[in-house]
């Protein structure tokens, strides 16, 4: 019986554990690495999964919550590698595949076939198998001598906790029990995959059984056109040229505010976007994949601040106001990896400029809109990091950055609206809606619309040169 006392009752250890549990057998430095490079493997095919459908998920919540989890898994396969590399570990075989029923297991979640599938297989099998493994860390490591990794696996828990929650309520809202009857096999198919591995953490005695590939018997195919729910009900919709609104000074700053939540809300085409230049671009250091997914959550976020703008204001966005995907849809449909990059840097450096991000959030500051005001300056802020990432990962491509610019400028001058085919098409009419947002803004402020701004109606077609006159940049 351990009848260790610390001084006047002190905690001991620094608080890290009590003297019992530190004096217990733990993990050795071997065993702790090799799990470490499961879960790293884990993190990362997650983070792959959770990118690669988010563009052809049509469903605006599951688009934002895809994008987060992304986002949070490649931050925890960072941590994981950095701590393997601490622990006599060269080479660190990070690339490796720990065990192959592992890579069918994951495959097969890549390949779902339906949203409904997607979910189970990701927030059923495979985060909670992640969650049951790092737990297990916890419990069988010494809290002492390997507290640097229980620290990484005490954050991992809470974020894997957060993701669990989220697929929980989606998979509640959206998966009956017939359906969950109709994928039974598959999901047999994910256990059996596990069982075979040996658990996702590999201590299980493994079954032995041989695995028979289903959906992924064939490659995963990237499907790199954007599709949306019926809240999105006229996506090729480009009547309202919201960038020309906010630059012409005649206009006060209340409507503009409304511009601005506009284009915080469309911005959830940067994601659809995004997710095709990570998913395309394979055999960059993993540090290139953690940069551009967060820009890629950051710009979720942004359309979740326009949505929280309108939402403040009482206004039903989708009945009044029409998000389009095409600036999405034509990058990813008629550009290269490269090119998408390319023009996402080219507009970034746009937007660092006086009449930039800066303009914008003076604008919220003169509407005297607290949330307008908050939404810019963090947005102002994120489109700093957001540059800095354009530097390092694009940027060290090309001799100097007037070439990077030009290039970036020439791929978007490249890219084909197809303005007037949609509307000959019947695709939309490229309704102005403005003048219902504002009249619906004006109601929730208790004020008359001003004519003139209700009068409103530039269209998209000529936002470039628009802009070039209003601002003198491209």
């Amino acid at each position: 019986m351990n009848t260790y006392q610390s001084y006047w009752h002190l905690p001991p250890l620094a608080g890290v554990c009590s003297m019992e549990a530190a004096t217990k057998p733990g993990l050795s430095v071997e065993e702790c690495a090799r799990r470490l490079k499961r879960y790293h493997y884990a993190c990362k095919r997650l983070h792959q999964i959770f990118t690669a459908r988010i563009t052809a998920e049509p469903l605006y919540e599951l688009k934002m919550g895809f994008s987060l989890h992304a986002h949070l898994c490649a931050e925890h396969a960072t941590a994981l590698r950095k701590r393997v590399g601490e622990m006599r570990e060269p080479p660190l075989g990070l690339e490796a595949v720990p065990d192959p029923n592992l890579e069918i297991f994951f495959d097969e979640i890549l390949g779902a076939l339906t949203t409904e599938e997607l979910l189970l297989g990701l927030y059923e099998k495979a985060v909670p198998a992640l969650r049951a493994a790092v737990e297990r860390h916890l419990q069988d490591t010494n809290p002492l001598a390997d507290h640097p990794t229980g620290r990484i696996c005490r954050f991992a828990l809470l974020e894997l906790g957060d993701i669990a929650a989220f697929g929980a309520q989606s998979i509640s809202a959206l998966v009956d029990a017939p359906c969950r009857q109709r994928l039974a096999n598959w999901l047999s198919l994910l256990d059996d995959c596990l069982a075979a591995a040996g658990g996702l953490d590999g201590t299980e005695t493994p079954s032995g059984k041989t695995i028979q590939r289903q959906h992924s018997t064939k490659p995963y195919e990237y499907d790199r056109v954007p599709r949306r729910d019926p809240r999105f009900p006229d996506p090729y919709n480009m009547g309202v040229n919201a960038e020309v609104f906010l630059y012409d000074e005649h206009f006060p700053p209340e409507p503009k505010t409304l511009m601005m939540f506009y284009k915080r809300l469309r911005e959830v085409d940067v994601p659809e976007m995004m997710a095709s230049i990570i998913t395309e671009t394979p055999g960059k250091p993993w540090e290139y994949y953690r940069d551009m997914t967060r820009q890629l959550w950051d710009e979720a976020r942004h359309a979740m601040m326009g949505e929280a703008g309108f939402a403040n204001l009482g206004i039903d966005w989708p009945a009044k106001v029409m998000i389009n995907y095409t600036w999405s849809l034509a990058l990813n449909t008629q550009l290269k990896p490269i090119e998408r990059h390319a023009v996402l840097y080219f507009i970034e450096q746009g937007l660092m400029p006086r009449n930039g991000k800066r303009f914008e959030w003076e604008v919220g500051i003169a509407s005297r809109n607290p949330l307008a005001a908050l939404f810019q300056d963090y947005d102002w802020a994120d489109e700093v990091l957001h540059a800095r990432i354009g530097r390092d990962w694009y940027l060290k491509d090309f001799k100097n950055p007037q070439e990077a610019v030009r290039y970036g400028d020439e791929c978007w001058s490249r890219v084909l609206m197809n303005w007037e085919n949609w509307r000959q098409q019947g695709l939309t009419q490229h309704r102005n809606w403005w003048p219902d947002l504002y009249r619906d803004a004006c109601c929730h402020w208790g004020i008359e619309p001003d004519p003139q701004v209700l009068a409103y109606s530039t269209t998209y077609q000529t936002v470039r040169a628009d802009l070039k006159e209003l601002t003198g940049s491209a």
